[in-house]
């Protein structure tokens, strides 16, 4: 999407990741220069530096336990490998923000704690989506799938996110989702168990018509820019971002937040 959602054209700012990189972000380690052939060379020397898209692709889906359906949906599995690691990752969220709100309380802070949260393939699974298109996004392909589909949730963040709120968190989703997709947005969000607030106050879309005047950069605002200027804006609304939750790492840097949680996403990388 433009920079609005997590999703970029073939040969745009979109990075597709190879074999390499696939597996480390499996494995759960930081991976940095994505879309490098190798480590050493950023332009592949020969054929054999550059990793077959067939066996990338077979990857990605058996990570994810790709299940077809018989009319012909993908689906990932609640048993596959990426299921057993998100589920890790929020078991680590869960516990740091039970003592984080324990000791926000016990310290009588005036800001109220807050949570805040990407969107594509941090709360909501893109992956049907991104089988359905060949792994080639495009913003008509996605307004139409947003339009008539709701994206499941990531295994288990809409119990996570409820529990958090349940105890004394604000939930605040901030997504690069253009402004046009919002109705699509919240009524996906609700309808897969988010329950928590998704008014205007709550959920944040790239809006690159009319930017807020909060974000100094506008329209030409990079990822990293648009969401930890957003996270600023939040907190000097009253609040205090105890965790930042997103599957980039474009989602997590330039600070306004104690804590950050990546998911892992090996279809596709955002700057």
């Amino acid at each position: 999407m433009p920079r609005p959602a997590r999703f970029r054209p073939a040969l745009s700012r979109r990075a597709r990741l190879g074999a390499t990189t696939v597996a480390a972000l499996v494995a759960g380690t930081a991976v940095f220069g994505v879309g490098q052939a190798t480590a050493e060379h950023s332009v592949p020397r020969t054929d054999k530096e550059i990793p077959n898209l067939t066996q990338v692709q077979d990857k990605i889906k058996a990570y994810y336990g790709d299940t077809v359906t018989a009319d012909g949906e993908h689906y990932a599995s609640p048993h596959s490998n990426y299921a057993r690691q998100v589920r890790g990752i929020e078991a680590k969220a869960r516990t740091y923000l039970s003592k984080a709100l324990a000791r926000h309380d016990r310290a009588g802070k005036k800001a109220k704690p807050a949570i805040v949260l990407d969107m594509d393939d941090t709360t909501l699974l893109t992956y049907n989506y991104e089988l359905q298109v060949g792994f080639h996004y495009t913003e008509e392909s996605q307004d139409k799938y947003l339009a008539h589909t709701d994206m499941d949730p990531v295994f288990g963040m809409n119990r996570l996110v409820n529990w958090a709120h349940a105890k004394g968190a604000e939930v605040f989703f901030l997504t690069g989702r253009k402004e046009a997709q919002r109705d699509w947005s919240v009524r996906n969000l609700k309808n897969v168990g988010y329950g928590v607030p998704l008014d205007r106050r709550h959920v944040y879309l790239k809006n690159k018509e009319n930017p807020p005047a909060y974000l100094p950069c506008g329209a030409t605002c990079t990822t990293v820019e648009y969401k930890s200027g957003t996270r600023k804006h939040i907190e000097s609304l009253g609040y205090h971002v105890v965790a930042n939750f997103g599957d980039q790492y474009s989602d997590l840097s330039g600070g306004a937040g104690d804590r950050t949680f990546k998911l892992p996403n090996p279809m596709y990388y955002l700057p």
